[in-house]
């Protein structure tokens, strides 16, 4: 990954970058309604996980989870792993995104653990992995996103 920080921008420890997530008072809506918890970062790894309480009304007429809220949780995990790669300067737009589903998830606890390939200045390759409360692999994505400065936009 190409460095995006500035040379007089401290780096954050792992555990101060876990912080800062956890605590935040910005934290989308969108978050809050996928059950998300940020619970790891290796920055060095350009890895995290999230933790996730699925919703019942996350699920499809058979009960399991539906399969677009499982994407939104892959994709959830692989923007935050961008934003936090970048020390909180970048974002990292979804261009494209491919899931394999490989069993169902019931709602209840669930995780995805999500890591940045490659990052370049036009492209950034990822993938993610969600498993079940048994630590069973759920579904799995990669994903090409866009790399661009970090800003709100409402």
């Amino acid at each position: 990954m190409t460095d995006t920080r500035s040379d007089n921008e401290p780096a954050r420890t792992d555990a101060d970058m876990l912080a800062r997530f956890q605590n935040s008072r910005k934290r989308p809506p969108c978050s809050d309604t996928l059950g998300m918890r940020l619970t790891e970062v290796e920055q060095a790894t350009k890895r995290i996980r999230m933790d996730f309480d699925v919703p019942q009304m996350f699920a499809n007429p058979t009960g399991a989870v539906q399969g677009g809220f499982i994407a939104a949780m892959l994709d959830e995990a692989m923007s935050t792993c961008c934003i936090i790669a970048s020390n909180v300067t970048m974002t990292a737009p979804t261009l494209e995104m491919k899931t394999s589903y490989l069993r169902r998830l019931m709602p209840g606890p669930a995780h995805v653990e999500a890591t940045i390939l490659k990052w370049g200045r036009s492209a950034a390759f990822m993938e993610a992995e969600c498993f079940d409360e048994d630590g069973r692999l759920v579904a799995k994505a990669t994903a090409t996103a866009l790399p661009m400065p970090f800003k709100r936009l409402s």
